[in-house]
């Protein structure tokens, strides 16, 4: 079964998110987006933990699906064996995030899964350096998340933000992770952001095994970030043993599906992660324009000041504004580490992955609109709901389809996309990079 993943995210009880991060606003954005697996995100969180036990049930062993989305469609079902289009209404209006999964769209009428998933930040000493490195990790069954997260009770305060802060060894996080569910899995968390990674300039390492030590034969994947593609990490030789994979970092629904994942596998949490761990059964990846993330090229916000690596060393890693040290970003991080050329490609082609551009922006660009206008979420919701999720839209809808619903520069901006024919201005410093179509 082929299938669309994106394993992190997180609740309205982290910080800087949504107050529109539910399970019932995930699900209804994983509809429109295509995708059939979200993460849950914050699971140790204590009250987001209680939310999960009362609204979701297990479907597929290690994947849960809203308690009401199960009784809506019994209803539903019901309805339509009886004929009933007026309990069909009542059901729906009942409970509207359904909508979209009824709808005339085929890509809609997927079934939506959760994974438990939180994402832990740790800040510690490793001899006299301060070490910052974020990790997601997934639990197959609620009994083991409970284990887990009272574990880290004992060590920390678990209850202050959705994604805890604790002074815990990475290496001896993941010990914990495993203690708690031998198919309990922990991949470092988005590698390359320059203050909470394993790899990042300001928290890491300068390689995986420096971080989990004895226990790094346990680490099987690496989550790129928004800010690297798989092409940037082939550069490292060290990283051909783990498995790439993307995910979107959602703080709020709309932004699911930024980045996700492709399988071809059984609907269950062991497959899941055997697909990632053996990459048999996983496609490969939908990743950002690396340009576009906050943090691919070096500089200082503060000075708005922009500079590619080669200009970073020339001027000593200093703002030549107000001659303070610059944040170094992934693009000067990879090639430091790099023991391979630009443009290195595996033997085996290294897997799969595409660059794309969220619809709704490709509308305000062709609109010439702001992407949260009427105008541009009226006809976004309108090709949704004509031609299907917008991952289908982006990813494989006849070109002939798209302009025949909306018109001939909407499916030209879709084309340059696919074809990879964009200007871009990378981002820096924790400001997003700029993409233009035309």
């Amino acid at each position: 079964m082929k299938f669309i993943a994106d394993l992190h995210v997180h609740s309205y009880l982290s910080r800087a998110t949504s107050k529109k991060s539910d399970l019932v606003n995930f699900h209804a954005w994983a509809q429109r987006k295509g995708i059939s697996v979200v993460g849950t995100g914050d699971f140790t969180h204590p009250e987001w933990r209680s939310r999960l036990r009362d609204e979701l049930v297990e479907a597929e062993p290690g994947l849960f699906q809203l308690r009401s989305e199960k009784d809506s469609m019994q209803v539903l079902v019901q309805a339509a064996v009886q004929g009933s289009v007026q309990d069909r209404e009542k059901c729906l209006d009942r409970r509207p995030h359904l909508s979209l999964s009824l709808g005339r769209a085929a890509a809609y009428r997927r079934p939506v899964r959760f994974m438990l998933q939180t994402e832990i930040s740790s800040i510690y000493k490793v001899g006299d350096k301060v070490r910052k490195v974020h990790n997601l990790v997934y639990m197959p069954d609620m009994e083991s998340a409970e284990l887990f997260s009272t574990r880290l009770g004992e060590l920390g305060n678990v209850e202050s933000d959705g994604r805890p802060i604790l002074g815990l060894d990475s290496r001896d996080l993941l010990e914990i992770v495993l203690e708690c569910s031998p198919e309990a899995c922990l991949i470092p968390a988005h590698i390359w952001t320059p203050w909470f990674s394993v790899l990042g300039s300001k928290s890491g390492f300068d390689t995986i095994d420096e971080c989990y030590r004895d226990l790094t034969k346990h680490v099987f994947a690496l989550e790129t970030g928004l800010s690297s593609d798989p092409a940037m990490n082939w550069r490292l030789s060290k990283l051909d043993r783990f498995t790439l994979v993307s995910n979107s970092d959602a703080h709020s629904p709309a932004k699911l599906g930024r980045e996700a994942n492709l399988f071809d596998c059984e609907f269950s949490y062991h497959d899941i992660m055997k697909a990632v761990r053996t990459r048999r059964g996983f496609l490969g990846t939908i990743e950002f324009f690396p340009e576009e993330g906050k943090y691919h090229a070096d500089g200082h916000r503060k000075c708005g000041l922009r500079m590619m690596p080669k200009e970073t060393l020339k001027r000593d890693g200093l703002c030549p504004v107000c001659g303070r040290k610059v944040t170094v970003g992934v693009l000067h991080r990879v090639e430091a580490l790099a023991d391979r050329k630009e443009g290195y490609v595996p033997p085996d082609g290294g897997g799969h992955f595409e660059r794309l551009v969220g619809l709704d922006r490709i509308i305000s660009q062709v609109r010439q609109r702001g992407p949260n206008t009427k105008g541009v979420l009226r006809e976004y919701e309108s090709l949704l709901e004509s031609l299907g999720s917008e991952l289908f839209i982006l990813r494989q809808a006849e070109l002939e389809d798209i302009a025949r619903k909306s018109d001939s520069l909407l499916a030209e901006g879709v084309r340059r996309v696919r074809e990879g024919l964009v200007r871009l201005e990378p981002g820096f410093d924790g400001q997003y990079g700029t993409i233009r179509l035309f």
